[in-house]
């Protein structure tokens, strides 16, 4: 993915790609990144713990309707599982994110696929979803850096339990 990014960036920031130059290689690097970041997925999905969680994420219970209600008055109680609501709801979008980058990337890379007005359109919608996806993925890791525990999660697997019984307290009944 960073792969992905950084040549995104050479190739639509002037300063960048006359630090980089060579704009052919960087378009190959960036069609062929963006191709490869199915492979992690699909290597993934021979985890029994992320298909769990792909599961667990797609979900949506009484107690995600409470959380975001919740989040949107900025206050209350906010229950929730392993995945709160607003990390489902994170989650389902960059995942659509992701596939509407794919087909329009491959719409512009593959330019026999479709006639030009098509072409022209999936730049569009390509470019803008690509930016916003940027500004999204900034925010959700500036939300990180805030949370030391959060990360250390992501980096061990594992949380405190005041923590976890705090941000997630109904995850210890199977959420």
């Amino acid at each position: 993915m960073g792969v992905c990014v950084v040549s995104a960036g050479c190739l639509y920031l002037p300063p960048l790609a006359e630090l980089v130059g060579r704009r052919r290689l960087v378009v190959t690097v960036h069609e062929w990144s963006g191709l490869l970041l199915v492979v992690p997925v699909l290597f993934g999905l021979a985890s029994r713990a992320l298909r769990a969680d792909l599961g667990r994420l797609g979900r949506f219970g009484p107690h995600d309707g409470v959380w975001l209600r919740s989040a949107l008055r900025r206050g209350g109680d906010r229950p929730a599982g392993k995945f709160n609501a607003g990390q489902k709801v994170y989650a389902g979008w960059l995942a659509g994110a992701v596939l509407v980058m794919l087909g329009t990337g491959l719409l512009m890379w593959l330019t026999g696929l479709a006639p030009l007005v098509l072409r022209t359109g999936a730049t569009f919608v390509h470019d803008w979803l690509a930016l916003t996806l940027g500004v999204v993925v900034a925010g959700h890791i500036g939300m990180a850096l805030r949370d030391p525990e959060a990360r250390r999660g992501l980096r061990t697997g594992s949380v405190d339990r005041h923590w976890a019984e705090r941000e997630h307290p109904l995850w210890r009944h199977g959420g």
